[in-house]
């Protein structure tokens, strides 16, 4: 009896465990409402966490575009290493209707038409400037990260603004992967 007891507290003590430290790593805050207006057009990334799916990309982009049924075009590009782009056709929508910052991503290819509901992915608009010059999107659960930007470079001093605000929402900012210039 007394080791089924032991046993029983040392399982409740996992779970305990368990929930507090989920208790600690709430989802990030956004940015409430997203003029989606102002937030089309292309945004370049900056930087981004590795992900499996970005894995060779050494530059990429994103277009968005309003479509008149209120969904979200999303055209991404990928420059690989060796100079090849790779281009990704996707539709965005809001997770709750009428809210704008959180909205599901899914991209159109095989196994997403297999199987729709597995293949959408979650995509915060975690904060943007006033003028919807700069942004920051990740996922709830901080696997996933993008710096944003109207332009493929910013200052010293916007970038460090942006790592700034991920590293306080608790994204690992040392994992960034960075954008590569140019080459001539």
């Amino acid at each position: 009896m007394t080791m089924r007891t032991a046993l029983l507290l040392s399982c409740l003590t996992l779970a305990v465990a368990g929930c507090s430290s989920s208790a600690q790593q709430l989802p990030p805050p956004t940015t409430q409402q997203v003029d989606l207006q102002r937030y089309q057009g292309t945004w370049y990334e900056l930087a981004r966490l590795p992900m499996f799916f970005q894995r060779n990309c050494v530059q990429s982009e994103a277009r968005y575009g309003l479509r008149a049924d209120g969904r979200i075009d999303v055209d991404n590009r990928c420059k690989e290493q060796d100079g090849q782009w790779n281009t990704a056709h996707g539709i965005a929508q809001a997770q709750v209707p009428g809210r704008t910052d959180k909205l599901w991503v899914r991209f159109d290819n095989w196994f997403s038409r297999l199987a729709p509901d597995l293949t959408k992915g979650e995509y915060w608009v975690l904060y943007h400037d006033p003028d919807y010059r700069v942004a920051l999107v990740g996922h709830p659960n901080r696997e996933y990260l993008w710096l944003l930007s109207r332009s493929p470079t910013v200052s010293s001093q916007t970038r460090e603004q942006l790592l700034q605000r991920a590293r306080e929402q608790g994204y690992p900012t040392e994992k960034l992967i960075w954008r590569q210039a140019d080459t001539p």
